[in-house]
């Protein structure tokens, strides 16, 4: 079993940057797919960046493309999400999930954004 923590939310102001981390309690083959998720108020739940942590390839959603960078520190266990130039939109309660084949079995608790 693989327990998330996630931290480094906050409120910031239009145009600064944050960066968010999650903590896996192991690195395994569980969680050889990692992703971001966000989820607004009255929105559903939208995928953010995914990193396969073996091979390191990534993907962002064009709506975070050129602002957001998903990372991983695989000797801390750490993914993170590195998020600049924020804006209102962004604003969400920001997930990270992990498993196998990007099928996503665990989740971390999640961490509020806040952009005004």
């Amino acid at each position: 079993h693989v327990q998330l923590v996630e931290s480094g939310g906050a409120w910031v102001q239009a145009g600064g940057s944050l960066r968010l981390a999650c903590k896996a309690s192991l690195f395994t083959y569980a969680t050889k797919c990692m992703a971001w998720f966000r989820q607004a108020p009255g929105k559903e739940r939208e995928g953010v960046a995914r990193i396969a942590t073996g091979s390191g390839n990534t993907y962002h959603a064009d709506s975070v493309k050129g602002r957001f960078t998903i990372s991983k520190d695989n000797a801390k266990n750490t993914l993170y999400l590195q998020m600049n130039s924020l804006k209102p939109e962004d604003t969400a309660l920001y997930y990270c999930a992990a498993g196998s084949n990007c099928l996503f079995r665990y989740w971390g608790q999640g961490t509020q954004v806040t952009v005004s």
